[in-house]
C-alpha cells in the first residue's frame, strides 16, 4: 500500500492493510475456480456468451481497481469500478445459477467482501471529499 493510501481519512471500523492482501488471496483462489468453471461450461457450450459476460467483465474491473485506487489515486474512479465489481458479480451469481448453482454459492464468500469493499470505498471517498 503506498503512502497516499495510509494519508487518507478512513472509518474506525476500517480494517489494517495488512488484512486486504490474505483476504483478497483466499477469495482469488476461488475465482480462478468457479470463474473458470464457467468458462469451460461456454467451451463446451453449456452456457452462453451472455451468460459468461458478467464473469468477463467483472475480472475486467476487479483488475482495473489497483490502478485506478493506487496509480491514478482517484477514489472517485475507484468507487465507480468497485461498483461495477459489485454489480457484475451479482449479475454473474444470477446468470449463472440455472445451469450451476453452486459457483452462485462459491462465490458468497466475494460477494460479502465486494459489498463491504463497497462500502468502505463509499466511506473513504465520501470522508475524502
Amino acid at each position: 500500500m503506498n503512502q497516499w493510501y495510509r494519508q487518507l481519512a478512513k472509518p474506525a471500523w476500517a480494517p489494517p492493510a495488512r488484512v486486504f492482501g490474505p483476504v483478497w488471496l483466499v477469495l482469488y483462489i476461488g475465482i480462478v475456480f468457479t470463474f473458470g468453471a464457467a468458462a469451460y461450461m461456454f467451451a463446451k457450450s453449456q452456457i452462453s456468451w451472455f451468460v459468461l459476460l458478467p464473469f468477463f467483465l467483472n475480472i475486467v474491473f476487479n483488475v482495473a481497481f489497483t490502478p485506478l485506487q493506487f496509480k491514478l489515486k482517484n477514489n472517485y474512479l475507484a468507487l465507480l469500478d468497485i461498483s461495477l465489481v459489485l454489480l457484475t458479480l451479482i449479475w454473474a451469481m444470477i446468470k449463472i445459477y440455472p445451469f450451476a448453482p453452486w459457483i452462485s454459492l462459491a462465490n458468497i464468500p466475494y460477494l460479502l467482501w465486494v459489498t463491504f469493499a463497497t462500502v468502505l470505498q463509499s466511506s473513504i471517498t465520501w470522508l475524502n471529499r
